[in-house]
């Protein structure tokens, strides 16, 4: 009678694997190891060809932007019994493919053996190279309206401004929504002075695509035509302010020490 453990070894696992801001060197020991040998590899094309370097023998399911159900189903049914990875931009519990992946499994009664890889998100990827724009409490909004309604995303901006978050947005345009990105700050720019620190990274940590822009909240719409949504938005609090350093313009936002101690 075979062991326990051999009866688990036959079992398939399926990875959902956060790749990060898009480079390899990006990725997490984990999350490149478990890629690396993974039976299959599910992803749409746009995060499969940041990590094409990985792909030797994995057989690999692409879909396109939009078919996110599609390919959960499918990564649930091939884990079954092979090896999946799932691969998803930034971390895929922030507007990642964890939460459907993981619906699937529920609603249909799949007891597959799931793990979530984490990977750095675009606040963060953004962040590092800002300076320190989020060192204290911090809100993330996403203004896609897809499967959020407007009402609630103009709600969350609100009391987010109110009690003077950090807020990162993401998916602040795209070709069907050239607006919701003027709109959510006029919404901010009611609760949050005009001298408060905006950065605006586009291909944050990509090589060379990288760009970065440090403005105020009163001056950041004369960027409105530059965003997309490969932009993130790091929108600080009353007590940030931009340092003109040598190396470029850096944002800081204050966690306190300054008042207890001397530095």
């Amino acid at each position: 009678m075979p062991s326990q453990n051999n009866n688990q070894s036959k079992k398939g696992k399926l990875y959902i694997v956060g790749i990060g801001p898009g480079s390899v060197e990006q990725l997490t020991v984990h999350a490149r190891d478990v890629i690396v040998n993974a039976d299959y590899i599910l992803g749409n094309d746009t995060y499969l060809d940041q990590i094409e370097s990985l792909i030797t023998n994995q057989n690999v399911y692409r879909s396109s932007m939009g078919q996110e159900v599609d390919r959960a189903k499918e990564a649930v049914k091939m884990a079954e019994n092979h090896v999946a990875v799932m691969v998803s931009g930034g971390d895929a519990n922030v507007y990642g493919m964890a939460g459907i992946v993981i619906e699937v499994a529920e609603r249909n009664n799949l007891d597959v053996d799931i793990e979530v890889v984490p990977g750095v998100t675009a606040m963060l990827a953004s962040a590092s190279v800002l300076g320190a724009p989020v060192v204290t409490d911090a809100a993330t909004i996403s203004l896609s309206d897809l499967l959020t309604p407007w009402e609630v995303i103009e709600k969350r901006l609100s009391f987010a401004s109110q009690a003077d978050f950090i807020i990162s947005l993401y998916n602040p345009k795209s070709r069907q929504r050239t607006s919701n990105f003027e709109r959510a700050i006029a919404i901010i720019q009611k609760y949050k002075p005009a001298h408060v620190p905006v950065g605006l990274v586009k291909n944050a940590l990509r090589g060379d695509e990288q760009e970065i822009i440090v403005t105020t909240l009163g001056d950041v719409l004369n960027y409105n035509d530059w965003v997309d949504m490969r932009t993130a938005i790091i929108i600080c609090n009353a007590d940030s302010r931009i340092w003109k350093s040598s190396n470029g313009d850096k944002i800081i936002t204050p966690r306190g020490y300054q008042k207890k101690y001397e530095y």
